[in-house]
């Protein structure tokens, strides 16, 4: 009885150390920012985004032809400017206008991640937008993996100044940043000590009248495809594009960037300028 007594502390207090590690290291994990800073991808320009605490973040824009919208882009939490700018190479050469966020603390920017960050960055990305005569009507607010939560965040801001976007792409997506930790860490109660959220679910509850477009591969081992499946099902206008045989890295197949620009390009939105 004795040595099950111990056995049972020691596993214990082993249980708590990984809960002590895990909720220290926590930022780290959600985003392992990259530190590369890409050369400019040929064909676009450098551009600076303000934001309100402060910072000037490096981004990439491709002007768009006349007449076509522009594609606001939210990378994943391990991307860069130069996998983002794959990610869109079929939707440049159809000639729509492409501008991508860099992230604070990512590809050699300022500060450090985190959601609220991630928020202000987004923020500034629509300032800049705005500032260059582009307007909401004219944008299709995108986003990869955690990136589809600052994309829908940029979405409600829009919807919520009653200029909403023209519409809003996730690709592999979660509900929530706690749902789809629960699953990779079912053993842990991670909702209980996770800082951040991304409520994907909430958010696009509040956008019914924007048309979305969510794509998920069938063999995502980092997102399950029922968490885009479970999105889908919110909005009024939303449509749901499986990949078979695709996993988490989707943004980046051609048949998932063609079907992108097609669905775009289908919503017939025009620049008016």
């Amino acid at each position: 009885m004795a040595t099950t007594v111990r056995i049972l502390a020691v596993l214990g207090v082993a249980y708590l150390a990984i809960l002590a590690i895990l909720f220290a290291l926590q930022s780290s994990l959600i985003y392992p920012a990259s530190q590369d800073v890409p050369p400019l991808t040929p064909g676009y320009s450098e551009v600076r985004l303000e934001t309100d605490d402060g910072l000037s973040l490096r981004a990439f824009h491709q002007e768009a032809d006349h007449g076509k919208p522009t594609v606001l882009y939210f990378h994943g939490n391990g991307g860069t400017l130069a996998g983002a700018s794959v990610s869109n190479r079929a939707v440049v050469e159809a000639g729509l206008g492409v501008l991508l966020v860099e992230y604070r603390g990512y590809g050699g920017n300022p500060g450090e991640p985190s959601e609220d960050g991630f928020y202000l960055d987004a923020e500034a990305a629509l300032q800049w937008l705005s500032d260059e005569g582009i307007a909401p009507s004219e944008t299709v607010v995108t986003g990869n993996s955690i990136g589809g939560g600052v994309a829908t965040f940029a979405a409600q801001v829009l919807a919520d100044r009653g200029t909403p976007p023209a519409a809003l792409i996730l690709i592999a997506p979660f509900t929530s940043l706690p749902d789809v930790a629960s699953q990779t860490f079912w053993w842990l109660p991670v909702r209980v000590f996770l800082n951040e959220t991304f409520p994907n679910r909430e958010r696009l509850g509040g956008l019914a009248q924007v048309p979305v477009l969510i794509q998920h591969g069938t063999i995502d081992n980092v997102i399950e495809d029922s968490h885009g499946k479970a999105l889908a099902r919110i909005p009024q206008v939303a449509e749901f594009q499986s990949f078979d045989g695709s996993g988490h890295a989707l943004s980046f197949e051609q048949r998932s960037q063609e079907a992108r620009r097609d669905w775009i390009l289908a919503l017939r939105v025009s620049d008016t300028r």
